[in-house]
């Protein structure tokens, strides 16, 4: 995710000339922007995220208004999360708070943003010098957050809904990044979804292109029923992840597992597929389910290659 980022960095800025990158470098309690969450910001265009929330919409604001300035050198600002502060107050009322920097970043940081893009296995490390990957620092900082562009772990959550949702904030506090997917247009659960990291809405019938293959990825299904279940499943049981999983009844998975067999799956496809998903805690509500899938990812995570 690293590296896709600053590929659209790279891009944005050749097109707009000057762009404002906002890094997350420190976070506290449960703030929704967590260290190195990234945001860029042109006079026309954005991605990424610092959290969401009227808070990312006001520092969006903000970050556009110093293009209209000279330049400047790096600086942080800090966001608490409380109406109650007497400062930095966040305009969310979540509890947390977090530090956010902010770059000035010109076609004169062409050549560093090629370094991050290009090479592989380093770090990048951000102060108030600036955006660099020397990773034997000879100065102390006022400021430091340092993050790694080897492949993260990647969990997909296909589903928005509350299952989605409340996956996600758990996986939030673990060694995972986040991208859910759904279908359905305007989920109120997918844009109160704050934890993932990224969030989009697609064609199901083309699943396949948006969940890349790797030791590193894995895959839970929890769509909103058997038919987009089962349209899921038929384009990823070819694909090699490190775990996929499908939440279901015994029977809707035995009658799904039958139509697949008949069709050709065979059944070492099917014996990848984590289903019922999660350990059996005996789960009932939705944040049990997600403890229960967190607790098998953790496990395969974990588990020797």
């Amino acid at each position: 995710m690293v590296l896709d980022f600053y590929k659209s960095v790279r891009d944005l800025l050749q097109q707009e000339q000057r762009i404002i990158l906002m890094v997350v470098i420190a976070n506290e309690g449960s703030s929704p922007g967590r260290k190195g969450f990234k945001m860029a910001v042109s006079k026309s265009k954005m991605f990424g995220t610092i959290g969401g929330g009227i808070m990312e919409h006001k520092l969006v604001e903000y970050a556009q208004s110093l293009l209209t300035k000279s330049t400047f050198r790096p600086f942080i600002k800090h966001q608490i999360h409380d109406k109650s502060a007497p400062s930095d107050q966040s305009g969310m009322i979540c509890s947390g708070q977090q530090t956010i920097a902010f770059y000035d970043l010109n076609l004169d940081n062409s050549e560093v943003i090629d370094s991050i893009v290009t090479k592989e296995n380093h770090s990048i490390r951000y102060t108030e010098k600036g955006i660099d990957i020397n990773l034997h620092p000879t100065a102390t900082h006022q400021w430091e957050f340092v993050e790694s562009t080897s492949l993260p772990n990647r969990v997909y959550i296909i589903g928005g809904g509350h299952v989605g949702l409340a996956l996600s904030e758990v996986l939030a506090r673990l060694d995972f990044e986040i991208y859910i997917l759904d279908h359905r247009e305007n989920l109120n659960t997918m844009e109160a979804n704050t934890f993932a990291h990224f969030r989009k809405t697609i064609e199901f019938e083309s699943i396949e292109k948006e969940i890349p293959e790797g030791n590193n990825i894995y895959v839970v299904i929890m769509s909103f029923g058997y038919r987009t279940d089962e349209i899921i499943i038929r384009r990823l049981l070819h694909r090699r992840f490190k775990y996929i999983g499908m939440m279901g009844s015994k029977e809707k998975i035995a009658t799904l597992y039958s139509h697949l067999l008949s069709d050709g799956f065979t059944q070492t496809q099917l014996d990848n597929v984590h289903s019922p998903i999660g350990i059996d805690i005996k789960s009932e509500s939705a944040q049990e389910i997600a403890i229960s899938i967190a607790a098998q990812l953790i496990s395969i995570k974990n588990k020797a290659s």
